[in-house]
């Protein structure tokens, strides 16, 4: 028995059958994000659409997943979580099937933002559900684990499927679901009560009651930046090689292997962060991985690609480790973390669609990749105010030797 004042109490979340499902379905909801590199190239080789038209539908499918996260964050304190699920379940399936039968530019991009929408409230209750456990940062990593194995299958398998194929690929991985729908908790912890007269107000939060406001918002932005780095370099590393006449087997098998690679990075992302804590190996590796897609900014050559999507997928997988981990130290609630995917989301708005003008424009890969290298900086600067503001606070965010909340902290 655990008899620790400040270990978290045990959670209705903490049931195996929550987590394992919570992975799941967290992996489906990020399915195309881990994809999009094969997903763009066979909308542009199968469909027949331009490079603008590839970054407007991956910004519309991954921005959808923004608004369907903010959905899920404002629903599950009030709903169902599994009434969420099903309902989200019905949006995504009906749009990847209404893709296989209309295949135009204007419909393909209308139906992949309703799909996002779907898959945001999926991965939204998803995320919510890992964030609910009495160790959430664990789930994170357990997460970033899973969907590195899953990328790496996902960019193997997807370029031997049609478009159809890939649309209900998505589909059934939605249906799969629904059996297990009894292993999700329908609601959240009630608030905890106190024996006597207490009111909920005088309820203390249960961690890091001396945390600023204004950072969990500051952490939910950084990674919103982040993400546009992300969502515009995976977009189009892939057709940007193919500009490069790079050879496209190659390119493709590069892309299998650097997601297993990733495993490898969560593996010392977590190693590290034992030790020193998160908040500075995180603005390390925004700098690296700044430097790491930068190098494709005059040189798309396959040296200087087999560099950069190495660097970028092991960072990448760092980047997320830490930013997780670093909302989970600052929220117990779960209200921030449900928002996360809207972060995301957001960030893959922006990224692909500020990509495919700078093509629209004629500006070439080159500006691409800078505008990726100077989101990870400004994402480096955003945290580190964060970090500023939170200093002394949360131990495990900025490292061992600082202060834990409610044990002397400023």
């Amino acid at each position: 028995m655990n008899t620790d004042p400040q270990a978290p109490a045990p959670s209705v979340f903490d049931r195996w059958q929550s987590l394992y499902l919570g992975l799941y379905m967290s992996v489906v909801g990020y399915a195309v994000l881990a994809g999009i590199p094969v997903i763009s190239t066979a909308w542009s080789s199968r469909l027949g659409f331009s490079e603008t038209e590839v970054g407007r539908v991956a910004g519309a499918d991954l921005g959808g997943l923004s608004v369907g996260a903010v959905l899920a964050a404002f629903l599950v304190a009030r709903m169902n979580r599994r009434t969420i699920v099903l309902l989200s379940v019905i949006i995504a399936v009906a749009a990847n099937l209404a893709c296989t039968r209309f295949v135009g530019y204007s419909e393909t991009l209308a139906l992949r933002f309703i799909a996002g929408i779907g898959s945001g409230l999926f991965t939204g209750v998803a995320v919510a559900t890992l964030g609910g456990r009495s160790h959430p940062a664990r789930a994170y990593n357990g997460l970033l684990f899973v969907f590195a194995f899953v990328q790496a299958a996902e960019l193997y398998v997807l370029p031997r499927l049609s478009m159809n194929g890939i649309y209900l690929a998505f589909a059934a991985s939605y249906l799969l679901v629904l059996p297990l729908l009894g292993w999700l908790p329908a609601r959240s912890d009630p608030p905890p009560q106190s024996a006597g007269a207490a009111t909920p107000e005088e309820t203390p939060p249960p961690r890091s009651i001396d945390v600023p406001r204004a950072v969990p918002w500051l952490f939910l932005v950084a990674m919103a930046l982040t993400y546009v780095n992300i969502g515009a370099y995976w977009t189009y590393i892939e057709l940007a090689t193919a500009r490069s006449a790079l050879d496209a087997g190659w390119v493709s098998s590069v892309l299998v292997w650097v997601s297993f690679f990733a495993v490898l990075g969560c593996l010392v992302a977590t190693l590290i962060s034992d030790r020193v804590g998160m908040g500075r190996p995180l603005l390390v590796t925004l700098v690296l991985q700044a430097v790491a897609v930068g190098i494709l900014i005059n040189d798309i050559s396959a040296p200087a690609f087999l560099i950069s999507v190495y660097g970028f997928n092991f960072l990448w997988i760092f980047v997320d480790v830490y930013q997780m981990g670093s909302v989970a130290s600052v929220d117990q609630s779960g209200r921030y973390a449900s928002l996360m995917p809207a972060a995301q989301g957001l960030g893959q708005i922006v990224g692909p669609n500020l990509a495919a003008s700078m093509l629209a424009f004629g500006t070439g890969y080159g500006s691409v990749f800078l505008l990726c290298s100077l989101a990870s900086l400004l994402a480096f600067a955003v945290y580190a105010l964060a970090y500023w503001r939170l200093r002394g606070v949360v131990s495990n965010v900025l490292g061992p030797s600082t202060p834990a909340a409610g044990r002397g902290a400023p």
